[in-house]
Parts: structure tokens; sequence; C-alpha cells
């Protein structure tokens, strides 16, 4: 098993991961507030903004080549932080609402400001970031500390003028889509046409436009008439790249549904139903449990999805409804191991799973703060660690084994030793270049791969 990777954006050429940055304190006993719940990289990747358990949102901007060295692209530093969400009650259900932010979706740029989504479990917002470096000063009616002048006093006219001060970033909520969800929200996703999103809980997918609060269509809804037949909940959906009218939602049962928007405004009748046929050597109690999808992602050429499951990464090409055209086994050795996973509930984890900017590598999380790459082209794949211990900044990481019984090689690692408190549930591949940000509880790491890191 090699730890090459591909490249580049073409991916033309091998990759050796290192750590570029680590964000976070080394904390003994980490705060729940503190733990990171979402990660998004912007369209240019310029910005990357991470959510946590505490309702905030932590915006880092990337340092701009500097004159002198033009080839230093700088790091990845806080640019602004705010709070998103606080706790509430719903009284009418006797229901605490937590804070925790459980997805940001950032809005293609339109003019100097940015804006993004983020959304709790009820409440989707919308923020808006600008900078301002100057202020007005020179006002004929206002003094200094802006109270009105003695109209007396004014003997002459004088044009205000703009001065430079310190650069302040401002955060401002410009909405709040709040009362479209009964039940949890579990993904956001901006449409291609710039001016509408969907938002996605257990039973219901909502579409909204981003100018008005107050109302949202219900595009599929599939409450079953008695709650006693429900078989299945939402976990997923995400719109089509570039074609406004298509979104896919994924199940608990492990299947996708392609909808078209055109077909008809209650898209409950599916266009295309992705599902794969159980192999029934592997059934088991937890089959249905580890084959339901926790995320669904399409490539940036809209062509293929992307979803992952509890044991598994599938690839899908949009054409072919049978089975998926690419499976790859992200940690099969713990197919022993689902009962114990199932009594300390981490059968139940959500792990996300991301494209790099080529569609040519996959990337997703583990236990033990491992995380997973799949190369397309060469099906060669890796194991890496995200931990401060065995990061030196740099320096390339070293692909991890884990082995399942038998011989052990020098530094591989049993699956009884496995932490399956450290998990990589988050993570982000930046639009066009081998950056990669990773949640790891209360941490983020930022890794890029030696050729990139090198050039800037």
């Amino acid at each position: 098993m090699s730890h090459k990777q591909a490249g580049g954006p073409a991916g033309e050429s091998a990759a050796d991961w290192c750590l570029y940055q680590l964000n976070g304190a080394a904390e003994f006993e980490v705060s729940e507030a503190d733990i990171i719940s979402t990660v998004e990289f912007n369209h240019t990747g310029e910005l990357l903004a991470t959510g946590d358990k505490g309702g905030r949102v932590v915006i880092f901007q990337r340092e701009p080549e500097s004159k002198n060295e033009p080839y230093n692209q700088g790091e990845y530093n806080v640019y602004s932080t705010f709070q998103s969400h606080e706790p509430e009650f719903d009284y009418l259900k006797s229901l605490e609402i937590e804070e925790k932010i459980n997805k940001i979706k950032w809005l293609p740029q339109q003019n100097a400001a940015h804006s993004l989504l983020s959304t709790n479990d009820k409440t989707i917002k919308l923020w808006k970031i600008t900078e301002r470096d100057k202020r007005p000063e020179g006002y004929n009616l206002k003094d200094e500390e802006g109270k009105l002048k003695d109209l007396s006093t004014v003997t002459s006219l004088q044009v205000p003028v703009l001065k430079p001060m310190d650069l302040m970033v401002e955060v401002t909520p410009r909405r709040i889509f709040a009362n479209g969800h009964t039940y949890h929200v579990n993904s956001i996703s901006v449409n291609s046409d710039c001016e509408t999103y969907m938002s996605a809980d257990d039973l219901r997918i909502n579409l909204w436009h981003l100018a008005i609060t107050d109302r949202s269509f219900n595009i599929v809804d599939i409450k079953p008439a008695n709650m006693e037949d429900l078989t299945e909940v939402i976990t997923a959906s995400e719109f089509h790249p570039h074609h406004c009218n298509l979104f896919v939602y994924s199940s608990s049962k492990g299947s996708l549904r392609l909808c078209d928007m055109r077909a008809s405004a209650l898209c409950d009748k599916h266009s295309k139903l992705y599902e794969e046929p159980e192999d029934p050597s592997n059934r088991s109690f937890f089959s249905e449990i580890i084959s339901s999808v926790s995320d669904v992602k399409f490539s940036h050429s809209g062509r293929y999805m992307l979803t992952r499951d509890y044991l598994t990464v599938k690839v899908w090409d949009l054409n072919m409804e049978t089975k998926p055209v690419e499976t790859y086994q992200v940690h099969d050795y713990l197919r022993s191991k689902l009962c114990s996973l199932y009594e300390n509930d981490c059968i139940f984890d959500k792990f996300e799973c991301a494209w790099n900017g080529s569609d040519s590598v996959i990337m997703t999380g583990a236990y033990n703060n491992f995380f997973r790459m799949f190369d397309r082209n060469t099906k060669r794949d890796v194991t890496l660690e995200a931990s401060r211990e065995s990061s030196k900044p740099r320096a390339i990481l070293k692909p991890r084994r884990v082995c399942v019984g038998g011989k052990r090689r020098k530094d591989d690692i049993s699956v009884d030793s496995l932490d399956f408190t450290k998990k990589i549930l988050h993570t982000a591949w930046h639009p066009t270049e081998n950056i990669i940000a990773i949640a790891a509880t209360n941490n983020l790491y930022i890794f890029q791969d030696k050729v990139n890191s090198e050039m800037h």
C-alpha cells in the first residue's frame, strides 16, 4: 500500500502531505462548547469557516502573497469570530434547542462583502461579512463625537473626507429563517441560481429564497400519516452544482434519490433512485444501521455523487442507478467490532466525505484521529493521522496501518488499541489546491501537500 496520492488540480503529480497549521488549544479536558461541528472553505478557498457546539463561527483568512516573497502564500489566520446561535427553549414542546452549528455554507461572492448561511437544529441565519478601513471625518453639522453642533457656530462649509483607520471586520445578521422545520436540520445547500437554497431535516426538505424569511416551499415530505409506519429518514441533501433544478437526498436505508423540480412542485416522486442490492452473505443485525448514508456530495463536474456510510465511501455515476461505480473500504477491520461499537453508540457517528478540486481523490475521516484518502485513478489509498504527537510542522505525514491479527509490522496499530473517542467527522478540501482542513475535536488541522507548501 503506497502513500503516494494524486496531486494538484489535474491530479498530475504525487503528493506527500505535511502539517501546515494547527489551531486550537492542547487541553487535557476539552470543553464541549469548543468541539468543532462543521468546516467549510468558500468558493475561492481564501476563507475557511468552522462552527462549533457552542454556537460560534470562526472565519480564517489566507494571508495574501507578499511582494518581497511572491511565492510565500500565507497561513490561514483568524479573520473574524462571532456568536451565530444561542441556546433556546421551545416552550410548546418543552424542548431545549442547542446552539451547536450543524452546517455552514458560503454564498458565491457578488461584491466586496462575503456571505454565509449557518444553521443549528432549527434556525438558519444569513450573515454578511464586511471590511471597514476608512472613516468619514469633517462633517459640517456634527462634531468629532457625532453630536450635533450649534448651528450658529457653523460659519463655513467643508467637504467631509475619508480617513484611514485600523481594519475592522463587521459581521451582521442579514436574514433569520425560522419556523421552517419541525425536526432537526441536517443539511443546507445553496442553489447554483444563487437566489435560493434548501434545508433538510429528518422528514422534510424546504426550498427558501435568500431574500424571503417568512415562507419556504416544502419540496420533499416523507412523513407518513401514521408515525408508526416510519421506516426511513432523510440524512443529507445537496443541490447539483450546475443544474438548478436537480438535487439529491440520501436516506437512512442507504438509498439516494435524485429529484427534478421541473417535474412537479412536490418532489416526493424521485426521478432516479440509486440503491445497491444487499449481499445476503453480509446480512447481520447491524446491516441497516451501517448502510445509512451519513453524507452525500456531488463532484465538481456534476457527473458523480460521493456517499459515505459507516464502513465505506461510494462513488455513483448519475447515469447508473443499479450500483456504485466505485466502492472504497474506509475501515473494514471494524466489521468484527460492530457489537461493541453499537453498545458505545459509535455506530451512529456521522462521517462526512469530500472531493479534491479535480474529483480525482476523495477523503473521509475515521477513528483514532485517522483520515483516509483514495486515489480514483491509481486506486491507491492511504491512512493519515491528525495528531499533535505525530505531526511536526512541515514534516511529511507517515502513512498509518491498522493490523487485524497475525504478524504485526513496526509502527502498525492494533485494532484493539484504536481510540474511538478521537474521531474525524468533519473535513474540507480547498476548491482548487491540495490544502485540506481536518477537524479533530477542538483542533483544526490544515495540511498541504509538500509540493504546494514549498512553492508557496
